[in-house]
């Protein structure tokens, strides 16, 4: 099979599917010998740059998916409304940002960061599937502790984990926010103790 033949193929899967493709799952679908999954996206975003394309191809979650430019985002949400938007409150925001940056952790951990209960908000997340229980702690009751999922990279558009911004990152787009300000000092005390921690273990 020519490299044309089997990018066109690919371009199609990744039209008709709704998640992130792999290249396990290309293995699957091709006889051998099986296309390389990065080459053929090299190949097709070439394309769709040098024909400037209103879309792309993009890592996310492990994997590759079809997306429009973000350059499209303002007609595309007039045709679909709010319909395509994955909409959270700023409680189940903030306790996902915590879970994500903190993972695993329990329940009172989030809570002490937050000051306010956040039992209601947890279910939520559970629900929509963007944390997981990822197991129990080994403290009193060995509470339950909550991780994010390939979901919530899915979401928000990330390949993995480590794409998220660092803390003394975020914290300069905060400061307009005195609320999200002593959360992001609270994490980057932790970091400091961290830090001061393994300065002393060296």
């Amino acid at each position: 099979m020519k490299k044309k033949e089997s990018d066109q193929i690919i371009e199609a899967l990744l039209f008709a599917y709704p998640s992130p493709i792999t290249q396990a799952q290309l293995n699957q679908v091709f006889d051998k010998p099986v296309p390389n999954l990065k080459d053929a996206i090299g190949r097709l975003n070439h394309s769709y740059n040098k024909y400037e394309k209103p879309y792309l191809i993009n890592s996310i979650a492990g994997g590759f998916q079809l997306i429009t430019n973000p350059d499209y985002d303002i007609w595309i949400r007039r045709l679909l409304g709010k319909s395509n938007k994955l909409t959270l409150s700023n409680a189940a925001l903030d306790t996902l940002a915590i879970i994500a940056y903190k993972q695993p952790i329990g329940r009172y951990d989030i809570e002490a960061i937050r000051g306010v209960d956040s039992s209601g908000v947890i279910k939520t997340l559970l629900t929509r599937n963007l944390i997981i229980i990822k197991g129990r702690g080994d403290g009193p009751g060995r509470p339950l502790l909550y991780s994010t999922t390939k979901s919530f990279l899915e979401y928000f558009g990330l390949n993995r984990l480590s794409d998220m911004p660092k803390l003394k990152e975020v914290s300069e787009l905060i400061e307009s926010d005195p609320s999200l300000g002593e959360q992001i000092t609270v994490f980057e005390n932790d970091e400091i103790v961290g830090e001061d921690k393994k300065k002393a273990r060296e």
